[in-house]
């Protein structure tokens, strides 16, 4: 089994910062693949971006690109999600995941799942 924790989110003005961190543990070898989604209120889980170890390949959704950073420390078997130049409707709670294959951006074929963590961008 694989845990994740999440640590970061927070409240920040439209065009700042914030970094939010994944930690893994467990049986982190088999992990291929983290990503990070979001959900707004009344809205569905979507994708925000995945890293894929197999094929150092980076994927981000269209919303963020430019913007949003996704990086990893595999020695700590950690991941992160720098974010800049936030807006408004980068507001949810943002979630890691992870698989034990590659990239996708359907967070029904991510078997891990970290706790939510808010993140609100004010006007």
């Amino acid at each position: 089994q694989v845990q994740l924790v999440v640590s970061g989110g927070g409240l920040v003005q439209a065009g700042g910062s914030l970094r939010l961190t994944c930690a893994a543990s467990g049986r982190t070898s088999s992990i291929v693949t983290m990503a990070w989604f979001r959900q707004a209120p009344g809205k569905e889980r979507e994708f925000v971006a995945a890293k894929s170890w197999s094929d150092v390949s980076t994927r981000y959704a269209d919303s963020v690109k430019g913007r949003f950073t996704i990086s990893r420390d595999n020695a700590k078997n950690t991941a992160f999600l720098q974010m800049n130049s936030l807006k408004p409707e980068d507001t949810a709670v943002y979630y890691c995941a992870a698989r034990r294959e590659g990239s996708s951006i359907m967070y029904t074929e991510y078997s891990y799942w970290g706790q939510g963590t808010q993140v609100t961008v004010s006007s």
